[in-house]
This record gives C-alpha cells, structure tokens and sequence, in this order.
C-alpha cells in the first residue's frame, strides 16, 4: 500500500490571524525580513474576493516516462499520488501543486475536488490546470491555478510523483507545512520559521495602514503619511490609542 507522509501543522490562531494581513502586506513584510520574493507566479486568482491562509500539502509533478507510470497506474487507483495529497486534508489545508505550468493536464477535477472541500479544505494553488471547472467552482474553495482543460491528470505530459516533499510552484519554494496566503493579488509562501514574526510586523503595518488610509482620503499629504513619517508619528500614537480605548 502506498505510504505519504503528513505535515506538521502551525497551530490555528497564527493561521488565522496571517488570514487577516493579505498577500500583498505579507509579500512586503516578508521582503523586509530578507525573503526578496515569495509570489508563487502563474496561478491566478478564479475566486475573486476570496482570501485564504492555510498550511501547504504539497504535490509535486515531473515528465511523463512510461516505465515509472504505466497503465497499471488505472487499474488500482491507489497507484495514484495525486488522491494521496488528498487523504492528508484537514480543515483550513491548502494543496499546493508543481505541475510544471503543464496546460493539459487536470490535476484534480470535480470528484477529488469535492472530497477536498468536503475534508474542509481551504483551497488550491496549482501551477496547471483543473477540469471539470463548471461544477468545480460551485464548491466552497478557493482556486489559483493557471486554467482549465477537459484532459485528466496523466493525459498527456505529466505524471504525479511525490506528495509533501519540497516542490517549486510557480518558480517559489515551497515546503510541506509552509503558510500559503493568497486573496485576489495571488498566492504567496511564508515559511514556516518566519511566521511568527511576520505576524508581529504584518500587524503593525497593517494598523498604521488603517489610520494613514484615513487620513489620505480626507486629502491629506501622501508624503506626510504615506509611508508614515516621523512628522506624523505623534498623531498616529493618539489615534492607536484612542482606537484600543473604544474597543
């Protein structure tokens, strides 16, 4: 019987508090800590208005070479990898593929999409395709993925190969239990070991950001408060502190 391995999954409060920062400010915070660029490039959002977070299962595609992945693969469905990533959901995953940008091959369609969502599942990040979209869409989960494609998995190029091993999505590394936070602007990799801190910093810019926003549409000075200037800085600590008392 084929064996996966799980993942090691954050607890929930940092995962839930890294869903309220948004890709953009993660991928800038981020960028400050060192980590020049965590963008996973080529899946795009199908699921305007969603935003995510949730730790990565990983599932990684290579060439297609018959002696590794036959015909046998069909006759016992638990040949294939690709349910494998599936069995490991819990609720809030997300799955996260390198399918090598293949615009071919249905990774996953509506039948393996539906187990996911039910499992509840958070979303996928697929660097290639999905089938049977139509219905797939229906199903409360979030898709950032390349396109669609009537073909399945192993149609034509690509065959599944590995599930939770380091894989390179969209050209970002990504490892097996990383955050992966992705809304309307895509999809972006937090590695594990910076989340706590990117959470602290996220956190702040975020609130500056809330009273700075403000202020610019009341026609405000852009170069006084954004970003915040030393000048503004007295002004933003009342408002912090006048916010924290109302709550």
């Amino acid at each position: 019987m084929t064996h996966t391995p799980d993942i090691k999954r954050p607890s929930r409060a940092l995962v839930e508090a890294l869903g309220t920062i948004g890709s953009a400010t993660a991928a800038g915070e981020l960028n400050l800590m060192g980590i020049r660029d965590t963008q996973i490039r080529g899946p795009v959002a199908h699921s305007k208005g969603r935003s995510i977070a949730g730790p990565a299962l990983t599932l990684q595609f290579m060439p297609k070479r018959e002696d590794i992945y036959g015909a046998s693969e069909y006759d016992d469905p638990e040949k294939q990898l690709h349910r494998h990533v599936l069995y490991h959901a819990q609720a809030g995953d997300v799955v996260v593929v390198d399918a090598r940008g293949d615009m071919a091959s249905g990774v996953f369609g509506e039948m393996m999409l539906t187990y996911f969502a039910g499992r509840g599942g958070a979303g996928v990040v697929i660097d290639g395709c999905i089938r049977d979209s139509a219905e797939a869409f229906k199903l409360d989960l979030g898709y950032w993925i390349r396109g669609v494609t009537p073909n399945y998995h192993t149609q034509t190029n690509i065959i599944p190969f590995a599930v939770n091993v380091p894989i390179a999505c969209g050209n970002a590394l990504v490892f097996p239990g990383d955050i992966i936070i992705a809304d309307d602007d895509g999809a972006v990799v937090v590695p594990i070991a910076k989340a706590e801190e990117l959470l602290e910093r996220a956190s702040q810019h975020v609130e500056w950001e809330e009273f700075s926003k403000l202020r610019l549409s009341q026609g405000a000075d852009l170069r006084k408060y954004y970003p915040l200037s030393p000048e503004a800085q007295g002004e933003y600590e009342t408002w912090r502190a006048a916010q924290k008392h109302r709550r």
